[in-house]
């Protein structure tokens, strides 16, 4: 999986699941676009984990802070760059994927990728965590296709 994509609006993934925090930095957002931080909020909710029993029971409140790209509730045309941070994660319970990988995720290609050096807690940078940040992307295009 790329951590970039985009030609007009650019995005750039960033962390793991079980690192610090994860992240996105968007380029080329148009300056001025005024952010309803409630609507975005919402959509970060309804992809929060620990909801349901069919999903993961990690709890996460998935709150982005934006640390670049908005001042006074408005875009600046400057990257923004936002993180969620990982509070709860059970590291060792990940701790047998070294040796033992599991079919059907991506723990395979990560280490053919990134030639064994892949972080293998919860998916690393493959994990379904990282759709947090694509989520928070995602109701910012809203906004601004509205």
């Amino acid at each position: 999986m790329s951590a970039n994509w985009g030609h007009h609006i650019e995005l750039s993934l960033f962390g793991e699941s079980h690192g610090k925090a994860i992240g996105i930095t968007i380029g080329n957002l148009p300056a001025g676009i005024k952010l309803d931080m409630d609507a975005i909020n919402k959509d970060m909710q309804r992809r929060a984990p620990g909801k349901n029993l069919m999903s993961t029971q990690r709890k996460e409140a998935d709150e982005v802070e934006i640390l670049s790209g908005v001042l006074d509730g408005y875009t600046t045309g400057a990257p923004l760059c936002g993180i969620i941070k990982n509070t709860s994660q059970h590291s060792k319970d990940y701790s047998y994927l070294k040796d033992n990988m599991r079919p059907g995720h991506s723990d395979y290609p990560a280490y053919i990728k990134y030639k064994g050096f892949n972080d293998v807690r919860g998916g690393g940078h493959f994990s379904g965590r990282l759709t947090a940040p694509i989520v928070f992307a995602g109701a910012i295009a809203k906004q601004i296709l509205k």
